[in-house]
């Protein structure tokens, strides 16, 4: 039997984390699925499964057993919560699966492993796939009717159902060695945390032997709560763009459709648009018959069409729509019963019809691998969704050469995440049938192009009023005084379509939120991080030169768009909605004496302000901006065009002295 052991040159922390341990009773050699082979070997990263263990001889892949191999390295050196990122169609079941023989009982007592799963077909397919691994040990199912002992060896459980009654006490935390997460980018929401409580898994500084592994395509929330509450470190990543560059996913083609859609009315929760307004949006005849139009222009030839829809009305008339073109379209949604759902979707796995369509039930840990063009019909702000929809295409497949995605992006400028997106490209870039390949060329592209600028000048090109061109040429937005700049909405237009509250641009790089108490929240942006702050005001009995308390910081993303659901999960608790809101009323009513006042000592006698010229909440947003530093911004930029202004004049005096100078072929004069 050969083996692969990982991180050879010197990084087998794995192996020696394992001098120590006890086996477990379980893989006693009565239970040992490698009869007698020694744990310390096997559990690091062995490549093939003998048929004693029950399994189909499953190979592993170099990037799953390098998984595993981080896991078990993690866990030597102590960590005990870790997240593993993977793309989707990675083989996560299959990863996680085999990482319980390999995690090693950190006592006598402590064997046994408890998967989680937040829906139905999740927990079908991991206790499916566990048994057919594990024939030996016992696997319970603990869901709806139900009901496990709390003792088996692997014990694979509906979330809903585990934290339902007294059902999570008869799990015994000193007895477990493993708990597992599928689709663990859900792991901070209450009902696990729950859980995880009860395995002694929330205190960072308790002393626990339990190890927990969360396994998901898309370790963030759009509601902005943070991970870090259940998983302390992503031990491994592969993204989906890797994978398929390597050839472990199918190759993938996008086309953007700009359909037309009207979206900007239609609000936003918890990171993504009302889906009860945004299917009054898209769903009409007129967009419908653009997206079946759409399809048969550029997918007619696919033979398993996957549509993803905003809701079930929506669902109904694509449906219809689809018919109506002529082409056996069948659908699925969660008031489907079982029985139909699997008869369709076993008859669309066997090519009965092309068309499948549903709205959400096919996002997370659906396996139809047949899939072989995506149709996104409903517009999305959330990464993860659309991240998760279209990893529905990308399983390979037999006879498979690719998957079309078509993307129904309908109107740009709402704060939506397109296909593009995925790639680091402006959400405005329209594709037609580009792969991912070229998707990353365009990336590079643009990413030279964006070192090219930043060498021809010392200006910063990012939300700043100069923009840089690539020839070196600078054009500017000139503000004639702090008025100007301090009345300029532009640089609030893109965080407002992402946020529903009142953010103001008070730099390139910041953005603030306050509440009338004086508190406010800072996001600071920058290329790598976007931090946001919050800044508590100092009581009146404090006599300090500053008002204010020390900025804490309160979140961070890697993402401006990840920062920004973050602030404003925390700005909701904090501040009272209707002072924040970007809609309230009160934003439309005349601005008060006091704030014209305020405003008017910094304007020209011929400038002044009335109440009945300007609206309270623009003048509130005015205040902000000067209370943050608006006039600091315009003398710095002052002083940049003067700079640059210097040169320019440089230049042209060099100019005219070569003109001067200029010597000319032909008779002299």
């Amino acid at each position: 039997m050969r083996r692969t052991l990982i991180f050879q040159n010197g990084a087998s922390l794995a192996a020696a984390a394992l001098k120590g341990y006890r086996h477990c009773p379980s893989l006693s050699k009565q239970h040992d699925p490698f009869r007698g082979n020694n744990l310390r070997s096997h559990s690091i990263a062995t490549s093939t499964r003998l048929s004693s263990n029950g399994g189909s001889g499953i190979q592993l892949r170099p990037y799953q057993e390098e998984s595993i191999a981080s896991v078990l390295t993690s866990l030597a050196q102590g960590a005990r919560r870790l997240g593993l990122s993977l793309a989707t169609g990675s083989g996560k079941t299959v990863i996680f699966s085999h990482l319980i023989e390999r995690v090693p009982c950190p006592t006598p007592d402590a064997s046994q492993t408890l998967v989680l799963a937040h829906r139905r077909e999740l927990v079908e397919q991991a206790a499916r796939h566990i048994t057919n691994l594990y024939p030996l040990k016992r696997v319970e199912v603990e869901m709806a009717e139900q009901h496990a002992t709390g003792t088996g060896d692997i014990t694979v459980a509906s979330v809903q159902s585990i934290t339902s009654g007294e059902r999570l006490q008869k799990y015994d935390p000193k007895r477990f060695k493993l708990i597992l997460v599928d689709e663990a980018h859900h792991i901070a929401a209450p009902t696990y945390l729950n859980i995880l409580k009860h395995f002694n898994l929330m205190d960072k500084d308790a002393k626990t032997h339990t190890a927990l592994v969360g396994v998901s395509a898309t370790f963030s929330r759009a509601d902005g709560l943070s991970l870090g509450s259940a998983i302390d470190h992503i031990v491994y990543h592969k993204d989906y763009v890797d994978m398929i560059d390597d050839k472990w996913l199918s190759d993938v083609i996008f086309t953007t459709v700009h359909s037309g859609a009207d979206l900007s009315r239609v609000k936003t929760t918890a990171g993504d648009f009302q889906t009860g307004a945004l299917s009054k949006a898209v769903n009409n005849d007129e967009i419908n018959a653009i997206t079946v139009r759409a399809w048969l222009s550029k997918a007619a030839d696919r033979k398993s069409t996957i549509v993803f829809c905003v809701d079930l009305a929506h669902v109904a008339s694509l449906t219809a729509t689809f018919r109506q073109y002529g082409i056996d379209a069948r659908f699925v949604t969660s008031d489907t019963p079982r029985q139909l759902r699997l008869e369709r979707l076993e008859a669309f796995k066997t090519g009965e019809f092309p068309v499948l369509l549903n709205c959400g039930i096919f996002t997370e840990g659906t396996d139809i691998p047949n899939i072989d063009c995506v149709l996104l019909a409903r517009p999305t702000k959330s990464r993860n969704l659309l991240v998760q929809m279209i990893g529905r295409g990308l399983r390979k497949y037999t006879g498979k050469n690719n998957c079309h995605v078509i993307d129904m992006v309908a109107s740009l400028e709402t704060g939506i995440v397109t296909t593009p997106t995925l790639f680091g490209l402006d959400p405005h870039e329209l594709v037609n049938d580009a792969d991912a390949s070229a998707m990353k060329d365009v990336r590079d592209r643009r990413a030279s192009e964006k070192e090219r600028e930043e060498k021809a000048s010392e200006l910063s090109p990012q939300n700043s009023s100069q923009r840089r061109h690539l020839t070196g040429d600078i054009t500017f937005t000139d503000y004639d005084n702090v008025n100007d700049l301090i009345e300029d909405t532009s640089g609030e237009r893109h965080i407002r379509a992402l946020s529903a509250c009142a953010w103001v641009q008070i730099d390139e790089d910041r953005y603030i939120l306050s509440d009338r108490s004086g508190d406010f929240i800072t996001i600071k942006r920058s290329e790598s991080e976007s931090e946001v702050l919050f800044t508590g005001k100092l009581s009146d009995s404090f006599k300090t030169k500053s008002p204010y308390m020390r900025p804490r910081v309160i979140a961070s993303s890697v993402t401006f768009e990840g920062a920004v659901s973050a602030a404003d999960t925390f700005a909701k608790e904090k501040f009272s909605f209707e002072i924040i809101n970007k809609h309230a009323s009160w934003r439309r009513r005349p601005a008060t004496q006091a704030q014209v006042d305020m405003l008017n000592k910094f304007r020209g006698e011929n400038e002044k302000l009335t109440v009945e010229t300007v609206t309270k909440g623009k003048a509130g947003d005015q205040i902000t901006k000067l209370k943050h530093g608006a006039r600091g911004r315009f003398g710095r930029l002052m002083a940049q065009k003067k700079k640059v202004q210097k040169g320019e004049d440089r230049k042209e005096r060099w100019r005219e002295l070569q003109k001067q100078q200029e010597v000319r072929v032909g008779r002299l004069q």
